[in-house]
């Protein structure tokens, strides 16, 4: 699918039809580290984020794998499936993920319960999501002081205000939208992501929020939201370690006025695809912004006999270590790529790999039928040193493709994560 077949425009989880949102500095933080509320100081990055549809949604979702759950994924999957698959309102902080706690759930609750009471709402209509440092109690009394500012906030143009308030380490926000049309008429599709580290998914990544004003059913959201999860966040990997709280929300407010997608069709793989697009593009930006990173890495798998062989072949080499710091050195070494190949856990003949180097700077090719090559070391040089590179395998073993998006592994990354609590 096309990273840019629709128009890209402005204003993420508030671009569809009947979304609001809002941000608020709470002082979690602040507050975890000294038990006092923090004032709202004005610059302060907010902490906290809300988002409310005119209309109950309809919904699906997909979350972590990890054994380890935060409490809010745990409340959310409950919430969703005590009424249907439906949300009306998300809630959602940074600074304190809200895992390994014995008060968790009851927590994540009473968060939910906030949301509900302002709204006058059953709390399983409200989805709750949490980000930041793992194993400390989260403080429930900065999040209720910041209730009220968060409603009296809530826009139709506060996607910033959110986007920015669930960043962690994140360096900038992460937002993008398309616009489409189905049954005739107008869609939107736009979301809002996070993360920066501790990103190697299986079902989802980071926490991710997609709101649509195409009307579609709860079955079609999950079945589209699976399969586009497959080809994009699930072929994302900065570090390894995947995170307890991934948790990806797909809203659809059915504000559009389109007949409702219900069923396989030509507008359901329209929608399909302007979703992919969405969340493809959050994908590279998570990408991009890994902890540390210098350098986005993209690899493509191309020539493979299935879409499986070609997603583990593409992650396999995004996720090496050695690959992301022969990428931070600009080092041509394709051992390193043949190597992460060669342990991926599929059935591939890799005598008949050939890998390519491409970046702005041009396009090199460094190993031929599994073997590798001469090649003019100046110019891997240059197209390595680009801030945006591309390693670009052939399998020769069928017509399957595959991306998977990463970046390289820089000291920094380690200095962030070594002193992460404070």
């Amino acid at each position: 699918m096309d990273m840019n077949k629709f128009e890209n425009i402005e204003g993420g989880v508030c671009a569809a039809k009947g979304f609001k949102a809002s941000g608020f500095y709470a002082g979690i933080k602040a507050y975890m580290q000294t038990g006092e509320s923090a004032p709202s100081v004005p610059g302060k990055k907010n902490d906290i984020a809300l988002m409310v549809s005119d209309v109950v949604c309809n919904t699906a979702g997909v979350y972590t794998s990890n054994k380890v759950k935060g409490a809010p994924v745990v409340v959310t999957k409950r919430n969703l499936a005590a009424n249907g698959g439906r949300a009306k309102a998300v809630i959602v902080n940074s600074g304190n993920a809200n895992t390994c706690n014995g008060d968790g759930e009851e927590k994540a609750q009473a968060m939910c319960d906030m949301v509900a009471q302002k709204l006058g709402i059953s709390s399983d209509l409200v989805i709750v999501a949490s980000t930041g440092v793992i194993g400390q109690v989260l403080p429930l009394e900065p999040i209720e002081k910041a209730i009220d500012p968060l409603f009296d906030r809530l826009s139709y143009t506060g996607n910033v205000e959110a986007a920015t308030a669930i960043m962690t380490t994140d360096t900038v926000k992460k937002e993008y939208a398309v616009r489409f049309t189905a049954g005739g008429r107008e869609c939107t599709i736009g979301g809002m992501a996070k993360g920066s580290g501790m990103i190697h998914p299986n079902m989802a990544t980071t926490l991710n929020f997609i709101t649509t004003d195409c009307a579609v059913s709860s079955e079609m959201l999950r079945k589209a939201l699976s399969e586009v999860v497959k080809v994009t966040y699930n072929c994302l990997s900065v570090d390894g370690d995947q995170s307890t709280n991934d948790t990806c929300m797909l809203m659809s407010s059915g504000l559009a006025g389109n007949a409702e997608i219900a069923c396989d069709g030509s507008d359901f793989d329209t929608f399909r695809e302007a979703l992919y697009q969405v969340m493809a593009n959050l994908t590279r930006m998570l990408a991009k912004d890994g902890e540390g990173a210098s350098k986005l890495v993209t690899c493509e798998c191309t020539g493979a006999p299935n879409l499986d062989t070609a997603i583990i072949i593409a992650k396999s080499v995004i996720r090496s270590p050695l690959v992301k710091c022969a990428m931070y050195g600009a080092d041509a070494n394709c051992g390193r790529i043949m190597c992460a190949m060669g342990y991926a856990e599929t059935d591939c003949d890799v005598t008949k790999a050939d890998v390519y180097y491409i970046s702005r700077a041009g396009k090199i090719l460094v190993c031929k039928d599994g073997l590798g090559l001469s090649f003019d070391e100046d110019l891997a040089k240059k197209i390595l040193t680009e801030d945006e590179i591309e390693i670009f395998v052939d399998l020769h073993m069928g017509d399957s493709s595959a991306t998977a998006w990463g970046c390289d592994l820089t000291y920094d990354y380690v200095k962030i994560n070594g002193d992460y609590r404070s």
